[in-house]
């Protein structure tokens, strides 16, 4: 068994105090109707000793990632840590200053620029830079750009087809896990919620985009920005589809994004994604170090504290290459000995040197999960044996499950048994059975939720801390009501208009729309586009070209009326000619989505 790194390590405490400048004297983030968006001093708790409800290595991992304030990087180089899930960095340029990802939320982006602005002056906000697709790392944007300003925006190639895809197509089912992965519903104390291991929790503010107007298309890629000359690394199908590292050569300073963190990140993340490729993931990795490292002092990112010293950075960087690379290769290597995801992944044995890293540890990914994930990405969800190949559905499959046990007046005993005894992923599994079979067994329901607690409490990962203890707090009845929405006005407009259709189209409810046809053409005059939307065998089709049959219905209108029709259902001030009763019949075969579905019952 590997040596694990010392509590007693106050290296990355050092660093993550490190060029402190100062912090919001004001520790509530509002939003314009007053609502609390952000508290600095929710997890004030932490500065207690770890109590027996929190894994010790969780807890000092939350302790690092609670930290919040203005931080010097390096020369004319700040970061604002602890206002959102993620950092906020300020490159001081020529005229201004470049901001890099903007947080979560609007309101947190901009209470990050006031405290900057207030320690380092007025300096005007010159130019964007997304590092990625996901939300944390754009939705404040508005925040930092003042309405009418015309600066560039930088970002990766496909950053837009991916940042609005993402928060759109699944974004109703990763929204309701999120409240799961995240814990933002639960309560910010010792038995709750204490962080996320990639940062504390989500921001509940506005989220924003303005689309780029500068893209990067390769690696190597130099751009000077406000004076700054700014060298970048495509890093596609890492941590995020659409994904650049870069590289500030007058200063000594490297951006890793979001590749290279305090923490093994996620392969497929909990609340859903497609999963990544840890293979080139690795290679990129490789990549930043043979470009940049030797001509680097520092090395910072989007989420946690940087790394200074040439040696230190590229020891660091070199680490983190070799954990993805090692999950991947083994998973790989054991997947073709016959093994499953779910067998390798208690097989496998992390590198004693990488159990020795507290950077390495799966505070936010996990090499369990991880590893099933890759599995996934090679071999997809069957494992091979037949009799999973159409087992039977959750429900039903535990109903018999408790019946062959003997009903739950005897499965319920034995899983306290289990319970008592430590043997709490067996309880879990078992007490799973009686609450899907009888979701009304108060008994089963509340045991259960006591084993969730259990497992939450002991986890070293964050997300799965959160997962267990969301899972507990629904049992006992405690299920919140889904305010988290990615499809924001903002990301909606982004859309293309086949994104557009493409998310009517996963709504169509193909059973009852088999026996309809129908064709309706839709002509937008600000895009002089014309798309033609076809129903039949309960597909919604969109086609460019078409055999010149005049259509049901004829729309003229612009995106913006069309995304206002989407919404409305209203044909409003649009024109439209033909049988309007073909929109009516087509709107009426929409399913609409549910935001609240349940998830620790059936």
């Amino acid at each position: 068994m590997a040596a694990l790194p010392s509590l007693d390590d106050r290296t990355d405490f050092e660093n993550a105090d490190k060029g402190f400048v100062g912090t919001a004297s004001r520790p509530e983030i509002a939003d314009g109707d007053g609502r609390v968006v952000w508290d600095l001093d929710a997890y004030a708790f932490l500065d207690a000793a770890c109590p027996a409800t929190a894994n010790p290595s969780l807890w000092r991992q939350s302790q690092l990632t609670a930290k919040h304030g203005l931080y010097q990087v390096a020369n004319g180089i700040y970061q604002v840590r602890g206002f959102d899930l993620s950092n906020i960095s300020f490159i001081e340029a020529d005229t201004g200053v470049i901001v890099v990802d903007p947080l979560l939320s609007v309101e947190c982006a901009a209470a990050a620029l006031e405290l900057y602005q207030e320690h380092r002056g007025n300096r005007p906000v010159t130019a964007v830079i997304y590092s990625h697709s996901h939300a944390d790392h754009f939705g404040g944007v508005r925040g930092v750009v003042p309405p009418g300003a015309r600066i560039p925006i930088i970002a990766p190639a496909g950053f837009l087809e991916h940042a609005v895809a993402e928060n759109v197509y699944a974004g109703t089912a990763m929204n309701r896990r999120a409240i799961f992965m995240y814990g933002a519903e639960l309560p910010r104390d010792a038995t709750g919620q204490i962080g996320a291991g990639l940062g504390p929790t989500t921001s509940t503010g506005t989220i924003s985009l303005i689309e780029p107007n500068l893209t990067i298309t390769e690696t190597g890629q130099e751009e000077v920005v406000d004076g700054v000359r700014i060298v970048f690394q495509l890093t596609p199908g890492t941590e995020a589809p659409a994904e650049m590292n870069f590289h500030i050569p007058d200063r000594r300073a490297l951006c890793m994004a979001e590749n290279a963190t305090h923490n093994l990140h996620n392969v497929l993340t909990l609340r859903g994604a497609l999963v990544r490729d840890p293979r080139v993931w690795a290679r990129y990795l490789t990549e930043a170090i043979e470009m940049f490292a030797a001509d680097s002092d520092v090395l910072f990112a989007s989420h946690h504290w940087p790394t200074w010293g040439t040696r230190e950075l590229t020891d660091f960087l070199s680490e983190q290459r070799d954990l993805y690379a090692y999950i991947h290769d083994q998973t790989l290597r054991m997947l073709n000995q016959g093994r499953t995801g779910a067998e390798i992944a208690e097989l496998i044995e992390m590198p004693p040197a990488l159990e020795r890293a507290w950077h390495t540890h799966g505070y936010y990914g996990s090499v369990s999960h991880n590893v099933k994930a890759i599995y996934q990405r090679y071999m997809g969800w069957f494992d091979g044996n037949p009799a999973h190949l159409w087992e039977l559905p959750p429900e039903e499959s535990a109903k018999k499950h408790v019946e062959f046990m003997g009903g739950a007046e005897s499965v319920i005993p034995k899983a306290r048994d289990a319970f008592e005894a430590g043997e709490t992923r067996w309880a879990a599994q078992v007490l799973n059975y009686v609450v899907f079979a009888d979701p009304g067994n108060t008994e089963a329901r509340e045991l259960l939720a006591r084993v969730y607690d259990e497992l939450g409490h002991g986890s070293e990962n964050g997300t799965w801390r959160n997962f267990y203890l969301q899972g507990a707090a629904e049992l006992r009845g405690n299920k919140p009501t889904n305010t988290l929405d990615s499809s924001s006005p903002d990301v909606l407009m982004a859309l293309s208009v086949e994104q557009v259709f493409d998310s009517l189209a996963i709504r169509v409810d193909g059973p009852r729309a088999w026996d309809t046809r129908l064709t309706i053409d839709c002509n937008f005059t600000d895009l002089k586009d014309e798309v033609r939307l076809s129903l039949a065998n309960g597909v919604l089709t969109q086609t460019r070209a078409h055999d010149g049959t005049p259509a049901d219905l004829t729309l003229t209108l612009t995106k913006p009326q069309l995304l206002r029709l989407v919404a409305t259902q209203d044909l409003g001030d649009i024109q439209a000619d033909g049988d309007r009763r073909a929109l009516t019949t087509l709107i009426g075969l929409l399913d609409a989505p549910d935001r609240d579905f349940d998830i620790v019952t059936p």
